[in-house]
């Protein structure tokens, strides 16, 4: 891509904020397909606002990069290739793959989860009450926002719980490979790969089991099965980079949002059964996420005015388009019975996120059970004196101190 002779900057979170950046108002208004500089040194056209994002993640012109291959690399031996994550994966390929996984992650099929991930949520706040027994606040994090979409994951997928101190580092290391060099990205990258593999080897061996590791690893071995082996590979990697820190983080930063709209959550309280209308709206106000979906134009075209040439990469912001005007009434209110709520947080089209019925799924048991069994939760301490993580652009509270 051509690089102009002013870029705009990626808009910055405020410190102190999950985001969206404010700075995204006038690119919707004012430049809605701007050239922009990425963390990493790139380019890219940022996308800003509803229609333009959603259409983008649908557009068959647009695909996604492998993150082992992008930015391509000019005058240097290419990378051994990773193998691709759900995320990465195109054509017929990808939809013999959603086809065999996307039954697993039906709302309905789900539902033998919900009893499991209640237990958890109620087994965390038993011990959270019973640290806190001596009068002090508790911290909603640690014990809570930050156990539960683990041990989630783990009973899910299978991934083995006490294997965490092996695999969690490189999730992290990924989850904020903006400030880091490729040769970092691609070790960490083909660490997690290779430690989905060692675990899928110990499956077969050991048996397969009822997990979703298990199942798909059945559809592999049968004849004329839809699945590879590899698949079963990248479906590990998939899980730990899209459904780990990310749901910790939208947890923590959906518990803030409610313990700081009051008269939202009393709300809440008295009509528990509009939890599922309160999740959608937090997934819309809340950004899941702040990194950036890169996606590459496979051909010319023009959008708003702009040239958008073949390689060039193209960054819809889904943080912004949850919050534009134009398709949401009063946008920058947390209406917790906002209704209809057409968000994207979970992107839109082929590729949109799978597991968005285990992440609403998650969310809405933890708030259901901490609201049934703390009904006089509130924050501790003034909202404005609690510290962030802002280590990845995953941003959430490090602490939220909490008493009831």
């Amino acid at each position: 891509m051509s690089r102009p002779d002013a870029l705009t900057p990626v808009p910055d979170v405020e410190p102190g904020t999950a985001g969206p950046p404010c700075a995204y108002a006038r690119l919707r208004a004012e430049q809605p397909v701007v050239q922009a500089e990425l963390p990493n040194g790139e380019t890219g056209w940022l996308i800003s606002r509803y229609e333009d994002a959603r259409a983008a993640f649908a557009d068959p012109r647009l695909i996604r990069p492998l993150l082992s291959a992008w930015p391509p690399r000019e005058g240097a031996d290419a990378p051994p290739p990773a193998l691709p994550t759900f995320l990465e994966m195109t054509g017929e390929h990808h939809e013999r793959v959603r086809r065999a996984v996307l039954p697993m992650f039906g709302r309905r099929q789900l539902e033998f989860m919900r009893p499991r991930i209640r237990a958890m949520a109620e087994e965390l706040v038993d011990a959270m009450v019973e640290g806190a027994a001596d009068g002090k606040a508790a911290d909603l994090v640690a014990s809570y926002a930050e156990p539960l979409p683990l041990r989630v994951l783990c009973e899910t997928v299978g991934l083995p719980y006490e294997d965490r101190e092996i695999y969690l580092p490189h999730t992290l290391t990924l989850l904020g490979a903006a400030g880091l060099s490729m040769e970092e990205v691609l070790a960490a990258l083909y660490a997690l790969q290779g430690y989905a593999d060692e675990l899928i080897s110990r499956r077969e061996k050991d048996g397969y089991g009822e997990d979703y590791i298990g199942l798909l690893l059945a559809e592999a071995h049968r004849p004329g099965g839809r699945l590879t082996r590899d698949d079963v590979v990248s479906f590990v990697v998939t899980m730990l980079m899209a459904g780990y820190k990310t749901n910790i983080q939208h947890t923590g930063n959906a518990l803030l949002a409610l313990l700081t709209h009051p008269g939202q959550l009393d709300k809440l309280r008295e009509a528990p059964e509009g939890i599922g209308t309160a999740v959608e709206e937090l997934l819309r106000f809340v950004p899941l996420m702040n990194a950036i979906n890169i996606l590459v134009a496979t051909e010319d075209f023009t959008l708003h005015g702009q040239e958008i040439r073949a390689g060039d990469a193209v960054v819809p912001v889904p943080a912004s388009a949850n919050r534009d005007p134009e398709q949401f009434a009063d946008a920058d209110r947390l209406d917790l019975t906002r209704t209809p709520n057409a968000h994207i947080a979970f992107g839109h089209g082929p590729h949109s996120c799978m597991g968005g019925h285990l992440t609403r799924l998650q969310l809405a048991t933890a708030i259901e059970v901490l609201l049934e069994r703390l009904p006089g939760i509130e924050l501790a301490v003034p909202a404005e004196t609690i510290p962030w993580d802002e280590s990845t652009p995953l941003r959430a509270p490090a602490v939220l101190p909490v008493r009831w």
